[in-house]
């Protein structure tokens, strides 16, 4: 499969970076080489750029598409929760801008075999690394249904939650839930008709949320992923991360707010005992995608980057 992606807020990311020439770029979510080739463009024969991808057609595809650039080009397929091995394999002590754009490529929803849309029918996967061990079908027939009540609570905020699962404990118990229009359809009998009625958006849309943020153990590696980035920022150095639904947002935001603070002691205290240090400033608000790409491009509608610039 060619692997073809339609790169989210491109201009404000690399505008946001503010790119050196000579400098050091790590992009942690490659994908089809959309944002990394922009900076590749702008660097020289002394400037670096480490793209991280977790799959393995994007990583080939990335190659391919960064083969023409001068720069100092290092592709690794790994998942970037490994970003201080990563570097640190690399020799790399110090960065000058990391870019982080989460959740899933066009091209991954697109190929029916990945199993990640509602909208096509396909065995039940959504693993982004195709080696990982667990996919959706895993999850979906061997997780009892107090493991998927909060799943599909806690990621995909379905209000319909423990009645899902419940219907889904009912239909395994003749046979496995093997594909996703299989999953779809369970789906559309738990939630009631008058309900599935006044929905404007796919019944199954946060169930399949839910569901590739735990394959793909999305949300656990963020806050910690932010961190590392930050510590291997040199001064000047900007952290930009491209999030598109509020669980991942809300990491981010939270993540980059604490690191832009000084002190956290309590306020009583007469003088801090914390010892925490600010790292960052925040670069102003979230960005959003302007009118004009929302029109090329309709899947950017939920995206929002932030940047950050260490201190």
């Amino acid at each position: 499969m060619e692997f073809h992606h339609l790169s989210v807020m491109a201009d404000e990311v690399i505008d946001g970076l503010k790119i050196k020439p000579n400098g050091i770029y790590v992009d942690c979510t490659l994908g089809g080489a959309g944002h990394s080739s922009r900076i590749a463009q702008r660097l020289n024969s002394e400037g670096m750029l480490i793209g991280i991808d977790q799959d393995e057609i994007a990583v080939q595809a990335a190659k391919e598409r960064l083969s023409q650039y001068d720069c100092q080009i290092k592709i690794i397929h790994d998942n970037f929760k490994n970003l201080n091995n990563i570097l640190q394999a690399a020799a790399i002590k110090q960065v000058d801008g990391i870019l982080f754009d989460l959740g899933i490529s066009s091209p991954q929803i697109d190929d029916a075999e990945r199993g990640f849309s509602y909208m096509q029918d396909a065995p039940l996967d959504m693993r982004m690394d195709r080696t990982a061990a667990v996919s959706a079908y895993d999850i979906i027939n061997k997780y009892t249904k107090e493991q998927l009540t909060a799943i599909f609570t806690d990621y995909g905020e379905e209000r319909w939650a423990k009645r899902i699962a419940l219907f889904i404990e009912e239909y395994r118990k003749d046979k496995p839930v093997e594909t996703t229009q299989e999953l779809v359809d369970i789906i559309r009998r738990a939630i009631p008709s008058a309900v599935r009625r006044q929905q404007t958006g796919h019944p199954a849309k946060r169930v399949f949320q839910a569901l590739r943020i735990e394959v793909n153990n999305e949300l656990k590696i963020l806050e910690d992923t932010f961190t590392c980035a930050v510590d291997y920022l040199g001064v000047g150095g900007r952290i930009a991360i491209i999030t598109f639904h509020s669980l991942e947002d809300r990491i981010a935001k939270k993540t980059l707010k604490f690191m832009s603070r000084g002190c956290i002691c309590p306020p009583e205290l007469p003088i801090c005992m914390c010892g925490h240090k600010k790292q960052i400033k925040l670069c102003g608000k979230a960005v959003l995608p302007s009118v004009h790409e929302l029109e090329d491009n309709s899947r950017a509608k939920s995206a929002k980057l932030r940047i950050a610039e260490k201190i």
